[in-house]
C-alpha cells in the first residue's frame, strides 16, 4: 500500500476581481472547466456539490500539446470538509488511476481575502498519502497548480 509522506505547498495569488467572483470560479462547474488543469489540459467532466460533505468529481484530459500523454484522462474525486462562502473551503482530494485506484490524498485549504476590488487567494496543500503511482503527480504538483492558477487569472481578467 502507500507509504505515508508529508509534502506541503502554499501558493498565493492576487486577482483583480471581487472575492465573490473568485469564489464562484472555484465552486461553479461551468467556470471550473474553463481553468482547471495545467496548460495543454482540458476539463471535460466537472461535477461539484458545493457544501460541507459535498463531493467533487473532475476529469482532466491531456491535449496534443502533451505529446505522449495526449488523450490520457486524469480523474480526481474530492470531499468538501469545510465550506464558508466566500472565504474558505477545505477539501480532501484523491487523484485516481484507472488500474490502481487512489494514487494520493491531498488536503486542500483555499482561503480568499478581500482587498478592495481585488482578492488575495491562498491555496495550501498537504499530501497526506501517496502511492508509487502517485509520485509523478506529487512531483508535478507545483508546476501544474501554478499553470492552473495562471489560467484562473486569465479567466477572471476576462470577466
Amino acid at each position: 500500500m502507500a507509504n505515508e509522506i508529508k509534502r506541503e505547498l502554499t501558493l498565493t495569488r492576487e486577482f483583480n476581481a471581487p472575492r465573490e467572483l473568485v469564489w464562484k470560479a472555484w465552486t461553479d462547474p461551468k467556470l471550473i472547466t474553463k481553468w482547471w488543469g495545467p496548460r495543454g489540459v482540458t476539463t471535460p467532466t466537472c461535477d461539484v456539490d458545493a457544501r460541507v460533505g459535498g463531493k467533487m468529481y473532475i476529469v482532466m484530459l491531456a491535449g496534443k500539446e502533451l505529446g505522449p500523454f495526449a488523450g490520457k484522462e486524469w480523474p480526481m474525486k474530492a470531499t468538501i470538509e469545510e465550506f464558508v462562502p466566500p472565504e474558505r473551503m477545505v477539501s480532501i482530494s484523491e487523484p485516481l488511476d484507472e488500474q490502481m485506484g487512489i494514487m494520493l490524498e491531498v488536503k486542500n485549504t483555499l482561503t480568499l481575502e478581500e482587498q478592495g476590488n481585488k482578492t488575495k487567494m491562498t491555496l495550501h496543500m498537504v499530501v497526506t498519502k501517496v502511492t508509487k503511482m502517485g509520485e509523478f503527480a506529487v512531483a508535478g504538483m507545483e508546476q501544474g497548480w501554478n499553470q492552473s492558477l495562471d489560467k484562473l487569472g486569465e479567466l477572471l481578467g476576462g470577466m
